[in-house]
Order: structure tokens, then C-alpha cells, then sequence
């Protein structure tokens, strides 16, 4: 049961403490961009490995691309790697399949490209994993004993509940269109956890921006390689402009 809870919890990552929901519908918090950051990068590795990887697999990543955000060969082999894991090995989750279908219903999804696929009308995936991750809740009425409000019923468990501690989400009812709605107002902290509030906010940006990272790699490199292009570009432009005008300026 316990690992039937850790599979959804890193698929439905929960709203940040300044969302709200109106009549069911959750506003995203904008998830900090940490992708050029390699502290960041590296503690989000850390944390995936530690609390991710247990059910789910990056199967399109390898540990020694881990050497893009600064990390040495030797330091991915002493702190990150599990068992019979080596560097040039894909990340994949050790779950028996067979049991994790008994366990879920279903394979925990693959989480190689999901800050890319959870994208929709509220924000970008990194948003969505952001607010997800910090919108748990207890909810005794559920079977995990855990609920949230960027993912209804969900049916992972808070995988991160030691870090963030247990909180309960305070509601308002409001009259709205001639209905009864609860609005969202805000926490009750009901336990602390290792963590204060602003620590883990910084520990889930750090995981959601190696989340984000990890689904596409080559994204700053790209970026950058955009902006030179585009200046290149701009350069030529003038020069040609140039050129143009004194080729012309005797021609009448």
C-alpha cells in the first residue's frame, strides 16, 4: 500500500500556498526557472533519486548525463547510484512491473518527459508539477490517508511528507452563480516537518527544475546557440543594408 502511494505522488505535483480554487478549478503557481542553476540541478537529481526512482524510471536518461550539471563520474557512483546501477546505465526503477500492476492497477508511468507532458491551460508542466507538489493534504476518508488539490482523489501518497510535514487546506463557502462553492483560502500547518515552508519550496523548485531539465537536456545549449544566431543575423542585416545603399547611392 505504501509504495501504491509513492506512484501517483510524482505524477500530480500540488498547488503552491498562494493557488486558490473556485467551484473546483485550481490556479497553477508559477514554477521558479532553475534550469541554468547547477546547485539547483543537482540537489533536483538528489531528490528525484532519493524519493522518485523508487517506482518510476527516467528510462531516457542516463546516470553520466548527470555530468551536464556539473557532476562528476565519481560523485554520480558514490551518491546517486542504487545497487547494481553503473554510470552509463539508463534510470530505471527496479519495480517488478507484475507487482506494481497489482500494487496500482497500472506501471508507474515514466517520468523522463513529464514537465513537458503535464502542460495544459493553467501554466507549463513545471507549474503544474510545482503546484501539485505542494498542494497535499490528509484526508482520512482516502486510503492512502492523502488527497490534493491540483489532483483530486489522487492515489499516491505525499512521498515528500517528512520534508514538508502534514497540512490541512482551509476552504471558505461562497455564493456563486446561485451556488455554494468552496474557495480556497490558505494552510493550517497541523505538524511541522524537517523542513520550514520556505525550504521545501526551494527543495520541490530545485526537483521540478531537474524534472524540467531532464526533459529536454539540450535546452539552454539550444537557447544560447539561438541568440548568437539571431545576432549573427542581425549583424548581417546591417552589413548588407549597407552595402546595398552604397551600391546604389550613384545610380540614378
Amino acid at each position: 500500500m505504501m509504495k501504491k502511494l509513492i506512484l501517483l505522488a510524482m505524477l500530480a505535483f500540488g498547488v503552491a500556498a498562494g493557488a486558490h480554487a473556485s467551484g473546483g478549478d485550481l490556479v497553477w503557481d508559477k514554477a521558479p526557472s532553475r534550469t541554468n542553476d547547477l546547485p539547483a540541478l543537482q540537489n533536483g537529481a538528489k531528490l528525484f533519486v532519493n524519493y522518485c526512482l523508487n517506482c518510476h524510471s527516467a528510462a531516457f536518461m542516463r546516470f553520466n548525463r548527470l555530468k551536464d550539471i556539473g557532476l562528476s563520474e565519481q560523485q554520480i557512483k558514490d551518491n546517486l547510484l542504487v545497487g547494481t546501477d553503473k554510470v552509463g546505465d539508463t534510470m530505471k526503477s527496479a519495480i517488478d512491473p507484475r507487482q506494481a500492476k497489482d500494487w496500482f492497477g497500472a506501471n508507474p508511468p515514466d517520468l523522463t518527459l513529464i514537465a513537458r507532458s503535464r502542460s495544459g491551460h493553467g501554466g507549463t508542466g513545471a507549474d503544474y508539477l510545482y503546484t501539485y507538489l505542494r498542494t497535499y493534504y490528509r484526508d482520512p476518508a482516502k486510503a492512502t490517508g492523502w488527497n490534493n488539490l491540483a489532483f483530486p482523489n489522487v492515489g499516491m501518497p505525499h512521498v515528500l511528507w517528512e520534508l514538508q510535514g502534514e497540512r490541512e487546506p482551509i476552504f471558505e463557502k461562497i455564493e456563486e452563480h446561485g451556488h455554494k462553492v468552496e474557495v480556497f483560502k490558505g494552510w493550517r500547518q497541523v505538524s511541522p516537518g524537517t523542513m520550514t515552508p520556505a525550504q521545501y519550496d526551494q527543495a520541490v523548485g530545485d526537483l521540478v527544475s531537474y524534472l524540467q531539465w531532464m526533459a529536454e537536456p539540450g535546452q539552454n545549449s539550444r537557447v544560447r546557440i539561438g541568440v548568437w544566431v539571431l545576432l549573427f543575423l542581425l549583424v548581417l542585416t546591417v552589413i548588407f543594408w549597407r552595402l546595398n545603399a552604397a551600391y546604389w547611392k550613384d545610380i540614378h
